[in-house]
């Protein structure tokens, strides 16, 4: 069996950092790849995540710059989470004022 490569877009709304690294990526559309591969089980078809890869496309002038920049799953979750609680907030503040 070959290894699978699944990918998925997510959205940040604001600026965010992902687990201990301090550099901070802009807002916008980000590919996330990740590959597994099959386990070794007869009965069973499961897989076992190889790598999470978060693709990063800059753009300047005419020609684009893409990084491909390993990153920790739960990390991803975490930075989504406090997007999603930044635009809660956000918007809560929006409707006292």
């Amino acid at each position: 069996m070959t290894n699978r490569i699944t990918k998925k877009l997510v959205t940040f709304r604001n600026p965010f950092t992902l687990g201990r690294n301090e550099e901070e990526w802009p807002a916008g559309n980000y590919t996330i790849e990740t590959e597994e591969e099959p386990l070794d089980s007869v009965s069973l078809r499961g897989f076992r995540r190889i790598r999470t890869t978060m693709i990063v496309r800059s753009f300047t002038g005419r020609s684009g710059v893409t990084r491909f920049v390993e990153i920790d799953p739960s990390d991803l979750d975490a930075a989504l989470a406090d997007d999603r609680e930044g635009i809660e907030r956000a918007e809560n503040e929006g409707m006292q004022s």
